[in-house]
């Protein structure tokens, strides 16, 4: 992730159901598979920060940018804590 073009901040890390790995970094919030693969990047107007899953599914993203807050509807649910 670090060699990728961006900013090189990697946090915000969160997990769905699936066992992929949501985080915020270069160009946007990368997602990871299990074993490690890059599935792709969310991409935002802004850099993300932090991420928290909501809504009553957990089927919904909600980032921290700098200067605004984005949702993203998602297929798979996050997980919560318990």
């Amino acid at each position: 992730m670090t060699a990728a073009e961006g900013e090189d901040a990697i946090e915000g890390l969160k997990v769905d159901s699936e066992g992929n790995v949501y985080a915020c970094g270069p160009g946007g919030i990368w997602v990871i598979s299990p074993g490690g693969k890059h599935l792709g990047t969310l991409r935002l107007p802004e850099a993300p920060h932090l991420l928290a899953w909501g809504d009553g599914d957990r089927r919904t993203v909600y980032v921290a940018a700098l200067t605004s807050v984005y949702r993203i509807r998602l297929q798979v649910p996050g997980i919560r804590p318990q």
